[in-house]
């Protein structure tokens, strides 16, 4: 089953789309990458929904990923006696530590973490920054606010505080122990939330110790000062819109956007555009639209993947909104100004061998009767490279296991599979040519382009291009 596009999805499950049935369909219409969501549901709903996609991977006879949400370092309000309460700008309330049910005088804040970084004049935003409060006086454990926005307050909302970064592991007690869980159950891309700091993600990486490929969730402003430093440590970044949208002004989102984006493609590595792509589809069948015009703009930005949250976890119609998606990138890939607009945004080359040799390979593509690219990878290094390069030919990725094969699938343009990896040259052409005819990349006769790096199985740098023609499909 080939996708046939380049860009590719990511659906979250949850209520609405859980089930082997709604995997199934699912990743039928399109979805490549599964997100479970770890702030939400239990332990044993998240080894289902992977129990579930590993059983759809397998009718569908293509590799298909899961990835694994940590929750991160949230702050949320505390609960009112009455579930929330009315209130109008101008109105004074206070937050504490005290743990008594809340009123329209006061309600807890169970962080004393952030009372030691309030100040006077500073701005804290609430429910996604439906609710805006302005400190009048802080000390320790409470703070006196003045509401400067907002209509209503209910249990548990969370808390930005713009512009402050505040002094908190970003791994909690919980996430530690959802990541294990996680690895254990084999999950295949682990995501860290609310990423201040490259050393976030260098203590992930040391915890997951190759257990699973890790990425950066980028939505404090933090990290976008820290954007290059966070990338020598992770695999891959999400641009997580949401709560990026709560700190920053919402003129600055486009452009942080398209910095994190720009950032990790001259890298090579996957990047995700996600939240509100097609937020109206929560609860109608068709998107505005200025929803479709968001999703076709991360495709012309040569985004590696789209991200639905709600639209596929809790909506009423989470089948359309990934055929929704599928629709728009794919109208989006068959226009003809795509891949000039695309490729402007490419980063510069690096002096390596194996970028030198994977952009001979691109050039080579371009002949009319060039059919597929074929990357031999054994890390999923060599692939990611090929990628990088965004050549709009097909390209599939020979991976020696299921675990490689499952994360090349966040990965543009990639089709990755498993076989065993080949003794000697000739085995390796004839293998990568067969291939290639048996999933209709190649018909009989198209030149099939082979990246590989002799002795196979061996990690290391691409060092190999050979031609070849593709025969007839085996039966």
């Amino acid at each position: 089953m080939i996708r046939q596009r380049r860009t590719r999805i990511v659906a979250t499950l949850g209520p609405a789309s859980r089930g082997a049935e709604n995997v199934l369909a699912l990743a039928r219409i399109g979805v490549d990458v599964f997100r479970l969501n770890f702030s939400h549901g239990t332990h044993e709903d998240h080894a289902q929904a992977l129990a579930d996609v590993r059983a759809a991977e397998k009718d569908l006879g293509r590799p298909l990923a899961a990835l694994g949400d940590l929750q991160g370092p949230k702050f949320r309000l505390g609960a009112f006696a009455d579930g929330k309460i009315a209130i109008k700008p101008g109105q004074r309330l206070r937050l504490d530590l005290d743990g008594a049910p809340g009123d329209r005088r006061r309600v807890q804040l169970p962080h004393p973490e952030v009372f030691k970084v309030l100040k006077p004049g500073a701005l804290l935003l609430l429910d996604d920054g439906k609710v805006r409060l302005s400190i009048i006086s802080a000390g320790e454990g409470f703070a006196d606010v003045e509401v400067v926005a907002g209509e209503m307050l209910s249990n548990h909302k969370g808390l930005a505080v713009p512009g402050v970064t505040i002094p908190v592991p970003a791994l909690t007690a919980k996430d530690r122990i959802d990541l294990e869980f996680a690895l254990r159950m084999g999950i295949d891309w682990i995501a860290l939330s609310f990423v201040q700091h490259a050393a976030n993600m260098a203590d992930l990486r040391q915890l997951v110790n190759g257990r699973a490929a890790i990425l950066a969730k980028i939505e404090k402003p933090a990290a976008l000062r820290e954007l290059e430093a966070i990338l020598d440590v992770s695999d891959g970044l999400m641009v997580a819109r949401g709560d990026l949208g709560v700190e920053l002004a919402p003129e600055e989102v486009p452009v942080a956007q398209k910095t994190i984006v720009r950032a990790a493609r001259r890298r090579g590595a996957p990047v995700i555009v996600a939240t509100q792509m097609l937020e109206s589809m929560i609860s109608s069948p068709s998107p505005t639209r200025a929803e479709a015009s968001d999703v076709a703009n991360g495709v012309y930005e040569g985004a590696d993947a789209l991200m639905l949250s709600a639209e596929s976890a809790a909506g009423a119609y989470p089948r359309e909104a990934v055929a929704m998606m599928d629709a728009i990138i794919r109208r989006v890939e068959a226009d003809p100004t795509w891949p000039s607009l695309m490729r402007a945004e490419h980063g510069d080359d690096t002096d390596e061998d194996v970028d030198a040799l994977i952009a001979a390979a691109t050039r080579a593509a371009e002949a009319r009767s060039t059919a597929c690219l074929v990357a031999y990878t054994t890390t999923g290094g060599t692939a990611r490279r090929l990628a990088r390069e965004r050549p709009t030919l097909p390209m599939l990725a020979i991976a020696p296991d299921d675990a490689v094969a499952r994360r090349l699938c966040l990965v543009w343009g990639l089709e990755p599979r498993v076989a065993h990896q080949p003794r000697g040259i000739a085995a390796m052409t004839d293998e990568a040519a067969h291939l290639a005819a048996d999933l209709g990349l190649a018909g009989p006769g198209g030149r099939v382009l082979i990246i590989a790096g002799p002795p196979m199985g061996a990690p290391g740098a691409a060092n190999l291009l050979r031609i070849t023609h593709a025969p007839k499909a085996r039966a």
